[in-house]
């Protein structure tokens, strides 16, 4: 008897024991719950303000501002500060309240002027009480500031009260400071432990809202550029002449495609009498806007020496001249002209380092060329420029072109070279009519080979009537 009646109080212990530890992991559990919640609600509100910043007329600006009244208000502050790192220097970058640990005394957030000040001011890591917090990586709750000497060096030290500081650290970097100062929930008191603790807890959420800004503000920033790219290729399709002329019995038609944004490919059309046409493609070395620059000093140039125009040589000269004075040493570009004389139908075709001329005459093909260095790379005195004239038959046309197109690239990383492109001309001229015609089904040919655009591409086609 005495034997059951002690296992049935063990028993009754243990079960006493399970429930106890069942109800304790149960009260634990919706504890975790509530902080998770809790938890959750703040990081929502805390991006409602990060949105509400955003839409207000300071923009990113105002979405810090945001985060720092958030903070204040969460604590009971009199004022609050956001630090961030530039240059390995702290800047404020969101304040709420008026803020009294400047080198100029209370900044009001309200005050536009102030807070341009404020922000110009560069504080290094470790000087000073928030160069001291973010050089340590420890936060400090100061009781009264007013009697701390750390504190002397502010203007408006004498009436400071409590004031906490922060460091904001993630993935073991410093990322900034979080700076409370004055406690409005007991007014000339220190801030408590709980505050402090509070404070602390919502370092991560802040750091949310500062990664936030970031990525906004790159977007915004690639916004910008594409905005710029966008209207720079406008400004630089305006500049291209029209994409056909006709000179007597000769038409002239001109296509170009970018790789990028923008082309460092270009081609004209420049008069330089009733009688004589001189067409020019280009090709900048590189890609995106620096070939860009460079392509439209080179035509401008261009456009300026045929305005003197004498002989191809020395115009090609005179370019090179000007391009090599007034260009970086690594800078060039290559070039192909072609001078139309309507009077008995002649071409003169000179190049700076560019791609051959191609001619369809008669159903066979003819390659020229004459000898010349790309334009910029040599002095003027060191600069020749070989040129062959001819007569064109009716019925023939001239390719001109930009590498682009020969070395175009498939899958297999094979050019599409200079044969192919050739053949593909020969092709088109066999069966096409209109320059437009065969320059659409020469390029289509090279789109079809190609795995995707990597340069600029541009081809010009001279064509010389049948009848006059």
């Amino acid at each position: 008897m005495t034997a059951a009646v002690v296992i049935l109080s063990i028993l009754l212990v243990i079960s006493l024991i399970a429930a106890a530890s069942f109800y304790r992991k149960a009260d634990e559990l919706r504890m975790d719950l509530s902080g998770v919640v809790l938890n959750r609600t703040e990081i929502s509100n805390f991006l409602s303000r990060f949105s509400a910043g955003i839409d207000c007329e300071d923009g990113l600006d105002g979405a810090l501002h945001s985060s720092a009244r958030y903070v204040c208000e969460q604590l009971d502050a009199g004022s609050v500060a956001i630090y961030g790192i530039s240059d390995q220097k702290l800047v404020v970058l969101g304040v709420c309240g008026e803020y009294p640990l400047t080198a100029d005394g209370v900044i009001a957030v309200s005050n536009k002027k102030q807070l341009e000040t404020l922000r110009c001011e560069l504080l290094n890591i470790g000087e000073g009480f928030i160069g001291k917090i973010a050089e340590s990586r420890h936060g400090e709750l100061v009781p009264l500031a007013s009697i701390d000497e750390r504190f002397e060096i502010y203007p408006d030290s004498a009436s400071l009260g409590s004031v906490m500081a922060v460091p904001m650290v993630k993935d073991g970097i410093l990322q900034g400071v979080i700076c409370a100062v004055d406690n409005r929930m007991l007014s000339g008191k220190p801030f408590s432990t709980a505050q402090y603790n509070r404070f602390k807890a919502l370092i991560p959420q802040v750091l949310m809202v500062m990664q936030l800004v970031q990525v906004y503000g790159e977007i915004s920033r690639r916004e910008r550029i594409d905005q710029e790219l966008a209207f720079v290729r406008q400004f630089q399709n305006s500049l291209l002449p029209p994409e056909s002329v006709t000179l007597g019995d000769f038409s002239v038609c001109a296509r170009t495609t970018s790789a990028k944004e923008v082309n460092g490919d270009f081609f004209d059309m420049i008069k330089i009498d009733e009688n004589r046409l001189l067409v020019i493609v280009g090709d900048a070395c590189g890609k995106g806007m620096p070939a860009c620059i460079l392509a439209s000093m080179t035509r401008s140039f261009a456009r300026a020496m045929a305005a003197q125009f004498t002989t191809l040589s020395k115009f090609l000269r005179d370019v090179n001249a000007n391009l090599n004075r007034d260009s970086d040493a690594d800078r060039f570009i290559t070039m192909g002209c072609c001078l139309i004389d309507k009077r008995g139908g002649l071409i003169e075709f000179g190049r700076a380092g560019h791609t051959d001329m191609i001619m369809h005459i008669h159903g066979h093909l003819r390659r020229l060329s004459p000898l010349g260095v790309a334009l910029g790379l040599l002095p003027d005195e060191d600069a020749e420029f070989e040129t062959i004239c001819l007569a064109v038959d009716e019925g023939t046309s001239i390719m001109l072109f930009s590498d682009g197109l020969s070395e175009a690239l498939n899958h297999e990383k094979v050019e599409f070279g200079t044969e192919r492109l050739a053949n593909a001309f020969h092709v088109a001229c066999d069966h096409r009519n209109s320059p437009s015609e065969i320059i659409d089904e020469v390029m289509n040919t090279v789109h079809d080979f190609e795995y995707e655009q990597n340069d600029d591409q541009t081809m010009i086609l001279i064509h010389r009537s049948l009848f006059s």
